[in-house]
């Protein structure tokens, strides 16, 4: 049976997750309206990939035969002055989701959830590679975002990500 804190915990990130993909979407939007296609893309592929870690926590719940309850997914409401201002909410937002999966992990090793924190190192793994990411953006924005030749090729760099689905299986 599982702890009644850490389910809580599990099912509030399925959530998390999908406010993550509209807070993405809505950078997308920031991006195209700015002209900047690949930097919307960019961000287009980070929705997805959020959409689809919610439905990993779903999934993991329903293998554990716990309920689901689902909850309204709140509305981006940031305004952005420049691209910086995109890109630094994207690092404080994979931090911020950081804290979360920190908090369901310390939750499932208190009451030793062994097979939740096994499900959980994947997604420890994935916001390290998140915030990498997220850092890289910012790095490549402020070494190339003054020119519009380098801001052009860095745009067509992002054009070119796909979306690939999570490889972890439950």
């Amino acid at each position: 049976m599982m702890n009644a804190k850490v389910r809580e915990l599990l099912n509030s990130q399925i959530n998390k997750e999908f406010y993550s993909a509209y807070l993405y979407l809505d950078f997308s939007n920031y991006f195209k309206a700015k002209g900047l296609d690949g930097f919307a893309n960019w961000y287009m592929v980070q929705a997805q990939e959020e959409r689809d870690h919610a439905m990993l926590f779903y999934q993991y719940l329903q293998n554990e035969n716990q309920v689901v309850t689902l909850e309204a997914i709140d509305k981006p409401d940031k305004v952005f002055e420049c691209h910086m201002d995109v890109l630094k909410a994207g690092l404080a937002h994979e931090e911020y989701v950081t804290s979360l999966i920190n908090d369901i992990y310390a939750a499932a090793y208190d009451v030793k959830d062994f097979r939740t924190m096994q499900f959980l190192d994947w997604f420890v793994k994935e916001q390290g590679e998140e915030e990498t990411n997220a850092n890289d953006m910012i790095t490549k924005m402020e070494l190339f975002g003054s020119d519009p030749k380098s801001l052009y090729m860095l745009n067509q760099e992002l054009a070119a990500r796909v979306y690939t689905a999570p490889s972890l299986v439950l």
